[in-house]
């Protein structure tokens, strides 16, 4: 193939699979895959190598997603598979790291010969048991569990599958409408590849493919090359579900080769903050990739070269059948410590720690847990909140910003209108940043009440509460998170950053998402930085 070609070609994958995660918004039912693009969407060859992934979407979705379509030809391998069939699972230890993310593969055929597989990945808001929360003791608390299979079979809907799926959940239109969101997704990609080829003159995708994931390869191990070879480890400390846990990693670097290994991580919970090792992987190549070869095209080649391991039964690499519904808890932090390691061979380029877990709590209505009479109007969301990101080498932290998640905060407009809810304030938390000569990302604070003035639930999967974004360098550490409630007489209430708990009647929520932790000794921060801030209300006067 000529350079012009395989040029052209690449540019029009990477449009094709953006085209897809659009689709996918636009059609999601789910308001956190509509208006906060918790998604993934990518495109395979037919050995479920993944060669070009969608910029809309997150990282613990993509790079899982990656590793989990071999695993679904593993189940119906391509001799088996024909056209108008599409397959799904919800498995975490086969897909995305949880019950809640639905990973669909859908494989392409031209003249009957399978010429590649798109696959997405989207968040359902409810999959039964307990609901979204880490409050479960096991994974059969948390909700229906589908293994690899088939949702359409030769463009026929598996119904016993969608009756089984539509009776255990609470809201069943919107996980049907999510898995037809995703069946369309795949589909338009589909369509635009099979136009490619045309257009290119292409049978399939093996000669282009090839290309593509040998220079992926071959430039991310030239960037590896270029750093010293050794060993470097990095321990931090979070909260945990009740007690502390410690997150410990060791990076190895070789010629071409990056080797993450979580040993010394602190072992499974007995609550549903553990991470399947799909999703840690997934989290910890993303801060390989922040710093070494960002600029390489993430697909099986250039991942191909880090590898992530961490003992069986620990936090990172929990075993079925624990419990994992918000593995992003701990998950999410693992770029920072990653980045913690490779600051000491890069220099000048990690961020300090920030406040990394998404704050995204679930608000439903409740009936029993309060006592009441009788149920207010009944309604789920889960919002997304953010935290302030570290601060960075030669500039501050991001404020209010999903690092690394990369999910976007839902608007106080769309969480209104979707649920009986009021938010009475939303603003950046003064002086949340960690001082430094570069200063830390600050919080929010978020105020929110029954509209109806009814008890509501509240599911918690918040860190940094008690052990909040480290500085650097003589740069101190953000501030801690905190989750009260004030009561109608005026008395605030201290809840714990994970668990579930009521809202009693008439009473206010509220969240302050942590800072993140700044860079340099704050005596050094130049005098006009400090003005802009005061004058903007970031710092006190």
């Amino acid at each position: 193939m000529d350079e012009l070609k395989i040029q052209l070609a690449w540019n029009r994958l990477l449009a094709i699979v953006e085209e897809q995660a659009q689709v996918l918004m636009r059609t999601a039912f789910s308001t956190v895959v509509r208006e906060a693009g918790d998604l993934s969407a990518g495109v395979f060859n037919v050995r479920g190598d993944m060669l070009a992934q969608a910029v809309t979407g997150t990282p613990g979705h993509v790079n899982s997603m990656a590793s989990a379509v071999a695993k679904f030809l593993a189940r119906y391998p391509l001799a088996v598979l024909k056209p108008g069939d599409v397959l799904v699972t919800n498995d975490p230890w086969d897909g995305t790291g949880h019950l809640n993310d639905f990973t669909v593969v859908t494989p392409v055929f031209r003249r009957d010969e399978c010429v590649g597989l798109f696959a997405s990945t989207s968040h359902i808001a409810d999959v039964g048991g307990r609901g979204f929360g880490p409050d479960a003791n096991d994974l059969f608390e948390e909700g229906i569990r589908i293994p690899i299979s088939y949702l359409f079979r030769e463009g026929e809907l598996n119904e016993t599958l969608s009756e089984i799926l539509k009776h255990n959940v609470r809201d069943p239109v919107v996980a049907e409408g999510d898995l037809y969101s995703l069946t369309a997704c795949n589909d338009s990609g589909g369509r635009a590849l099979l136009a490619m080829l045309e257009e290119f003159a292409l049978e399939n995708l093996e000669a282009v493919g090839e290309i593509i994931l040998e220079r992926s390869r071959a430039a991310m191990c030239e960037r590896i090359g270029e750093l010293p070879e050794g060993v470097y480890s990095y321990t931090m400390t979070i909260d945990g579900y009740d007690e502390p846990v410690t997150l410990q990693a060791t990076v190895g670097i070789t010629r071409d080769r990056i080797a993450v290994d979580f040993a010394g991580t602190s072992p499974a919970s007995s609550k549903g903050i553990n991470v399947p090792l799909s999703y840690a992987q997934a989290y910890a190549s993303f801060g390989v990739r922040c710093l070494v070869g960002n600029d390489v095209p993430n697909n099986a080649g250039s991942l191909g070269v880090i590898s992530v391991t961490a003992p069986e039964g620990c936090l990172v690499n929990a075993l079925p059948p624990r419990a994992v519904s918000a593995r992003h808890s701990i998950g999410q932090m693992l770029p920072d410590v990653v980045l913690g390691c490779l600051h000491q061979v890069i220099e000048d380029a990690a961020p300090a720690e920030g406040a990394s877990c998404i704050w995204n709590p679930v608000f439903m209505s409740t009936f029993a847990d309060a006592g009441a009479n009788e149920v207010s109007t009944e309604f789920v969301i889960n919002p997304i909140f953010n935290g302030g990101t570290g601060a960075r080498p030669s500039k501050d932290g991001l404020s209010t910003t999903a690092f690394p998640s990369g999910v976007r905060t839902t608007s106080s407009e769309v969480n209104e209108v979707t649920s009986p809810l009021v938010i009475w304030h939303k603003e950046y938390r003064t002086g949340s940043g960690g001082p430094g000569r570069w200063r830390g990302g600050l919080g929010q604070r978020i105020e929110i009440s029954h509209r109806e003035g009814a008890p509501f639930v509240v599911s918690k999967m918040f860190d940094r509460i008690q052990h909040p974004a480290r500085g650097r360098d003589g740069g101190e550490a953000g501030a801690a998170g905190r989750v009260y409630v004030i009561d109608e007489a005026g008395i605030e209430r201290n809840l714990p950053g994970k668990g579930r708990d009521v809202v009693p009647a008439g009473a206010r929520l509220v969240l302050e998402t942590p800072g993140g932790g700044g860079i340099g000794n704050p005596e050094n921060r130049a005098p006009d930085s400090i003005a802009a801030d005061q004058t903007a209300g970031l710092i006190d006067n």
